[in-house]
This record gives C-alpha cells, structure tokens and sequence, in this order.
C-alpha cells in the first residue's frame, strides 16, 4: 500500500454520554442519550464533526421515549435527512406510539460559539396518530413533501406514506406485504423504492427478496420488480442492506457465493436491472444477520463510498469510487457500529479487545498514513487478559472456532473453566471487551467463548451447520472444547462451568443433561421449551425453529427431546438461573416451572427473578447483583 493518504483521526470518549445510534449528516453528528433519571426517557442531540471542545446540543426538548421496537428487537430510532438544505429529523416515540418530525438549519456563526449548531425551522410536530403496533426508521422523503416508512400491524408489515405538511394524520397504507419487509431505501429523487422482504419458514439472513418500486406523481407505486439474475442463486440467497448510491445505482451484499459480498446494481430501467459489478471475496463478509434494523456497512455515494467488512478477526474500511477499489484500511476494532459517511468523513463506533466501545470520527480529505490504524491513539485498558483464537474440532469433526483467555492470576493449581455459548444462535463472538470475561479472568478462571457451529461471520456453511440441529451441534462442539482443554492440561477436569443466555441457554443446560465434563451451569433467561417457543414467542422469531430443529408438524419429537424442561429432572448438577419478569421472546413462567425441581435436586442450584427486567439485563444494579450471586454460586459448586 502507498503512504500518500493521511487521516485526521480524534478519538472521541466521555463518561457521560452513551452515544448511541450516531450518523453524521452534513458537518454534523447526531445521536442518542439519555435525559433525566430514568431510561424511558430520551433524546436526540447534535455537535460538529471533529470539534473536541463542542458541547452537545439537545434537539429534543420535550419529553420521548425514542425508541424502535420493530419486529421485536427493533433497531435504530430517528432519522435524519439532508433534504432541501436542511436537516428534517424524524422519530419513533413510545410514549405516544406516533412519528414526530422537526426541521433544523444551520446556525449563525454567533449561535455556534455559544454551543447552539442548529437552530429550528419548523417546531417539532406530531405526523401520524397513535398505531397499535410499530414503526421501522426507515423513512425516505420525497419532493412532493411525503414521507415513506414500513410499519407492522396486526402481524403485517405494511409499506404507508405521510404528508409532512400535515399533522397527526392516518398513516396511509401503500401496499400490504406478504410477511416481513424492511431496509426500506431510495434514490435522491425518491422515485424510485427499494426493500427486502421474507416470508416463512425463513429468516431474513436465511433468504430473502430484494424488490424495487417505482413511485408516480401522485406517491402511489407505479410499478414493483423483483431483482433476479441468473447469476445470483434464487433459491437460498439473503440479501443485506440495499443502498442507493446514485439516482440509479444501488449497492448491497448477497450471499450465494457463501459469504456477503458486494454487489453493484444499475436500475435505470425497473423493467431490465443488470448487475454493472459483482466482488467475490471468500473469508470475508460484508453483512451480518439482520435481528434489529438500520446496520449500516456501506455509506457514501457513488464518487465516494466506504464499506465495512469482517476479515477474520477484524474489521477493515474499504473505499470505492465508480465502482472501483480504492483503498482498504485496516482497524484494530474486532466490531463496528454506527457506521456512516459524509464525503470523506466517517464516522464510526470501534470495538476492540482491550478498549471499550469509542466514537471515532476519520476524515479521509487529510493527508496521513494509509493505514490508519497506526494514527489511533486511545487509552488501553491494562491488566486485561487478550483472547487467543482457537480452532478444534467439533461436530463431525468440522474445524470450530473459538477465543481463549488465560486467567490473569494464579489463584488455582490449575484454572477452573467457564465456557460461554452466545446467545441467537446466529450470533457470534468477535473478542470485544467484555466486563465479565475480564472479571473472572482477574479472579483466576481460564474463559473460552465458543463460535459453534451456526455462528456467522464465518461464511454461510459455516452458519448452515445448525440447521435442524440446534441442541446437538451447539452442545456437542462446547463440549469438545472443553475436553480438548482438559486433555491439553490446561485447566482443572472437575471445574468446568458452562454459560449460556437465551439460546445459549439451552445449549448450556443441553451439555449438562447429555454428559458429564461439566461441574455445573449459569443461565440467564434460558430457551428450555422449544414447544412453548414456537407457540408464543414474538413474531419475529416464530419461524425461526423451522430451520433450527423443523417442522413443528413432522419433527415433533424433536421439539420435545431437546427441550432441557422435559428432562430437567435428570440433572442432578447445580444450576443458577436469572429471568426478567417482563421478557415477551421467552417468559420467566417457563424458569419458574423448573424452579422447584432444581433446588429439590441439588442444593447450590438457585432461581433469581428480576422483576424490571426483560430479554436483556439493562440495570446496572441487577447486573450487579448477578456477578455476585454467580460469584457465591461457583464457590459453593465448585468448591473453591
């Protein structure tokens, strides 16, 4: 690579604020925080891109619940759009279950030194009524002053349109999807529409649709087109993140070569869309399972784009102009969020193994290194045991990954382990920091994070291992893990602890039932009903254990056989498990249904309640409270 590249590169910290859901539009970067004492209650602010001394500015003033809760999981909250010069805001608030929408323009020079970078053209306004369901943040706007969106209601996703010269007004439905539908995007002109869709038995990463819609005069479709090309498989393809880079181009990532990869598509006419470039990159992805909305790994315009991609155990940033590649730039980030551009200037969240989650703001206009890694300058956290990729066989004796991490002191003659297996099950560790990992690492455990086979980020096969298989492959690779560990005399045999939230509980509670290399285990908000699963869990997730363990219909045994409340009465190990009394994807009844037999049949298992909580511990005293109580629990199991 050439050094003619320099970057201006200032790494963005604070105590105080979360920064969450950050986009930089124009000079400016906006995002989330929280405002008063409680979470429900939020706002949206503003300062200028790479101003270390700026204040933020509060945009919001009155009191919201900024919040997405989309197909369940929901995603990110606002928008905000360049449009006619100005910055039109608009956001998803909970409190009054409708679409509010503001417009701001760039301060007086007089106004930024006293921290005020926007002021309001247009006081924020209510745009819809209250819905009994959700929006999607999607929006695009068009010239006629009419705003696009998807939303759901009653279990349908629906693509609606609002005049933004009009308040609380009935959204006006467009077109009824089959199923599922998002990443709703358009062209400048906003004639042009692009979505994905999904219908059972699939999820969104496991096939989906990419359709495009043109719009006429009157803002009503004109014409809709499903993209196919011989060269991309119709059969089995998920398609990511389709974004317009021009009036007639769109960039987005696929996945019948096996991993995400790029693809460049020309829509100057609906009726005949070709291919103008397609990238096959093997080991490296461009995309990740679509659980919540509005990720971005592509951002910019046709002159001028940037993408993200995992490339083994990093990220990098690539740059493109007219299709072609410029540059790639390699990150110490092991995971990115928040990733958007302006020009050259880029903004982003990074990730890393030993530093927490920091705002990064890069312009690519200065002149530096190429690689800027070498220019980020950031406080690492010391004492912090590193993770250690490692490969071992798992099921079907199929290389598996995982990350190890030695324990920091040596408290024990050999190290007890504690295996974690992620939650999704479609999800995966990267080796980010992780306050927990770091926690039982300082006090002497030998930790290991296992990607078992469904994990993504490692190719599509990779990811496909689990279906239908979900309880045996999962289980069975943690399990060889652990053996290969002990084998190697790397850590204590009778001190072997497995970890698991939400589907990890399941597997964790799987490898006690089936076998005997581990001690005991932890679990929060636990799968152990795959029956009561597919009956009552959100939406979303319904169809999900088709692919899983099957049909519900055909495959009945196997819903019953692995689920850990039919055999719960075998384990005679001892088990810690916490639930949130307000989790919709798996209720906390199902943890109090085996309460009972837990304790009865070993005296260190213990259930703890939570009742503020849901899927998903966010109060950081109930956090607390679960690092001690495991602390207390693995004494006692283990005997230390």
């Amino acid at each position: 690579m050439s050094n003619d590249y320099k970057l201006k590169v200032r790494q963005t910290e604070s105590k105080k604020n979360a920064f969450k859901e950050l986009t930089i539009i124009r000079d400016t970067i906006f995002w989330i925080d929280v405002v008063g004492k409680g979470q429900n209650e939020n706002a949206i602010f503003a300062k200028p891109f790479n101003d270390e001394e700026a204040i933020p500015q509060q945009l919001t003033i009155k009191k919201y619940n900024i919040k997405n809760n989309f197909h369940g999981y929901g995603g990110k909250s606002y928008k905000c759009i360049n449009f006619k010069n100005n910055f039109y805001l608009i956001w998803i608030d909970q409190i009054t279950k409708a679409l509010w929408f503001q417009i701001f323009k760039e301060a007086a020079s007089t106004d930024r030194s006293q921290n005020k970078y926007l002021v309001s053209v247009q006081e924020p306004n209510q745009l819809s009524k209250s819905i009994d369901g959700n929006f999607d943040s999607s929006f695009v706007i068009s010239e006629k002053n009419l705003l696009y969106g998807i939303c759901e209601i009653n279990n349908r996703d629906y693509l609606f349109s609002l005049n933004l010269k009009k308040t609380k007004q009935d959204i006006h439905l467009i077109k009824k999807f089959k199923n599922f539908a998002g990443e709703l995007s358009s062209n400048r002109s906003a004639n042009l529409l692009s979505w994905i869709e999904w219908d059972s038995p699939y999820m969104p990463w496991e096939k989906n649709e990419l359709f495009f819609a043109q719009i006429d005069q009157d803002g009503e479709i004109q014409k809709i087109e499903k993209f196919s090309n011989k060269l991309i498989n119709p059969k089995n393809v998920s398609f990511f993140q389709p974004y317009w880079i021009s009036e007639t181009h769109l960039v987005c990532s696929e996945d019948s070569s096996g991993w995400w990869n790029l693809l460049f598509l020309d829509i100057s006419d609906i009726e005949n869309i070709f291919i103008k470039k397609r990238l096959e990159r093997n080991l490296m992805e461009y995309g990740v399972p679509q659980w919540v909305t509005g990720i971005t790994f592509f951002s910019g315009n046709k002159k001028n784009l940037f993408c993200i991609a995992k490339k083994e155990n990093s990220f990098i940033v690539e740059q493109y102009k007219d299709f072609e590649f410029v540059k790639e730039f390699s990150t110490p980030f092991s995971s990115i969020s928040d990733f958007s551009v302006f020009r050259k200037k880029v903004l982003l969240k990074g990730n890393g193994s030993d530093f927490l989650g920091i705002v990064f703001e890069i312009d690519f206009a200065k002149k530096v290194l190429s690689n800027f890694s070498e220019q980020i300058y950031f406080d690492h956290i010391k004492d912090c045991s590193k993770p250690e990729t490692f490969w071992f066989k798992g099921f079907e004796d199929k290389s598996t990954h995982c990350f190890l991490y030695r324990p920091l002191v040596e408290n024990f003659r050999k190290p007890p382990l504690l295996v974690r297996a992620h939650s999704g099950p479609t999800s995966c560790f990267d080796g980010s920091y992780n306050s927990e990992v770091q926690y039982w690492t300082s006090k002497g455990f030998f930790v290991a994070e296992v990607n078992y086979g469904g994990s993504s980020g490692f190719g599509k096969a990779y990811r496909e291992r689990l279906n239908y298989k979900w309880g045996i492959v999962d289980s069975y690779d943690c399990k060889a893990l652990a053996l290969e560990l002990i084998k190697s005399n790397q850590v204590d045999s009778e001190k072997v602890v497995i970890l698991g939230n939400s589907a990890g509980g399941l597997t964790a509670l799987n490898c006690l039932l089936y076998g005997s290399i581990f001690t005991a285990a932890i679990c929060k908000y636990p799968v152990i009903d795959l029956k009561d699963m597919y009956y009552n869990t959100h939406r979303f997730e319904k169809d999900y254990l088709n692919s899983l363990v099957g049909n519900y219909a055909k495959d009945y045994d196997d819903y019953i056989n692995r689920s850990p409340i039919n055999h719960i009465d075998k384990i005679k190990k001892p088990i810690l498990l916490f639930h949130g009394k307000k989790d919709t994807v798996i209720s906390y009844k199902q943890t109090l249904k085996i309460q009972e037999i837990l304790i009865q049949n070993n005296k260190f298992s213990e259930v703890i309640f939570f009742d503020n909580e849901g899927h998903g511990f966010r109060n950081i005293e109930n956090k607390e409270v679960v690092m001690q109580r495991s602390k207390e629990f693995l004494k006692n199991a283990l005997n230390i």
